[in-house]
């Protein structure tokens, strides 16, 4: 029988068209650079900031209970691909090396436009 059909013969029909909200967004990338964002236009008019490139994050210290804006030195490590690391790209879970020491990041920085980390224990 042919591609895409069914074991009778017949045609396989698609339910519905694909939806613009259905649609996949770009992957972003954030790099570790001077500091870059734009504003994207979303779903019923709603603006959402998102970073292209990057060099501070506010890093928040557990003992002092306190959040300070530091700068990134370098990306050491990404759990979830060891890849990114290498290309100094900015990712959810990835540790960081700032000026106040170990960082890993806690929210999704290609998503919501500044980066925030909390400090590990050395």
């Amino acid at each position: 029988m042919g591609y895409g059909r069914k074991i009778t013969g017949g045609k396989y029909k698609k339910f519905s068209k694909k939806k613009k909200y259905a649609l996949p967004g770009i992957p972003r990338k954030v790099k570790l650079r001077e500091t870059k964002s734009k504003i994207l236009r979303g779903l019923g008019g709603n603006k959402k900031t998102v970073l292209l490139c990057a060099d501070y994050a506010n890093v928040f210290d557990p003992k002092t209970k306190k959040s300070k804006k530091s700068k990134i030195k370098n990306v050491l490590e990404t759990p979830s691909n060891r890849f990114l690391a290498r290309q100094n790209i900015l990712v959810k879970s990835a540790i960081i090396e700032t000026e106040l020491g170990k960082a890993k990041i806690t929210n999704r920085p290609g998503q919501e436009g500044a980066i925030n980390a909390i400090l590990l224990k050395e």
